[in-house]
């Protein structure tokens, strides 16, 4: 069985530290690794950070959510260079990353998850 595993990317690390706090209510056994922030508590996101929560995460695929649009760019970058299968997501990032925190805590499959996120893409 695949094991999934959450990626979040957030220009703010505070707001992915809280964001963690609330998946850990549903999803206490999921993997959850966060790349957010710039050195020096600065707003933003870096390749580095990402591709550090990217090999921390253990799960055999990643479901990736992020903030805000700018971010996506540096995700779509380590993701070109990951070995494993990413599935980044264009929606609501707090609503979707609890969607399928809670899911995959269930046992949910990949296709049941992505079909309980299309509601909240961002159009």
């Amino acid at each position: 069985m695949t094991r999934l595993g959450i990626v979040l990317v957030t220009h703010v690390t505070e707001i992915s530290e809280g964001l963690v706090k609330l998946l850990r209510e549903v999803a206490k056994d999921v993997d959850i690794t966060v790349g957010a922030g710039l050195d020096g508590g600065e707003i933003g996101t870096s390749f580095e950070r990402i591709q550090v929560a990217f090999d921390a995460n253990p799960a055999d695929e990643l479901l990736v959510f992020y903030d805000l649009g700018s971010a996506k760019m540096n995700l779509e970058m380590v993701m070109e260079i990951s070995e494993r299968s990413v599935h980044l997501y264009d929606t609501a990032f707090v609503e979707s990353a609890y969607t399928a925190a809670a899911l995959i805590q269930a046992g949910s499959s990949l296709e049941e998850i992505a079909q309980q996120l299309v509601p909240l893409k961002i159009k």
